[in-house]
């Protein structure tokens, strides 16, 4: 395997991962910008507030190493069936 499939193959991996984070921040975003309370309703049930916020995401820092490099490896195997596939025959 050459050192050129490994970079694209990382390449094509950081760039769905970012496509994928900022997607969800803009989805958050959307939603967030877009949700208009229903006042009237939450009078008929009342409910008690949590004590405590979490931020950030819920899942292990090294689900994304993880995805990352499965991704990687994925990515380098496509493109190179597909460099055979596009290689002429003899």
């Amino acid at each position: 395997m050459q050192l050129k499939t490994v970079i694209q193959s990382l390449a094509v991996s950081l760039g769905l991962h970012v496509i994928f984070l900022f997607g969800t921040f803009f989805i958050g975003y959307i939603k967030t910008r877009n949700y208009q309370p229903d006042s009237a309703k939450q009078w008929e049930s009342v409910d008690t507030l949590q004590n405590e916020a979490a931020f950030g995401f819920s899942v292990s820092p090294l689900f994304f190493l993880f995805t990352f490099i499965g991704l990687a490896v994925l990515s380098g195997i496509v493109i190179l069936f597909y460099r055979k596939k596009s290689e002429p025959s003899l």
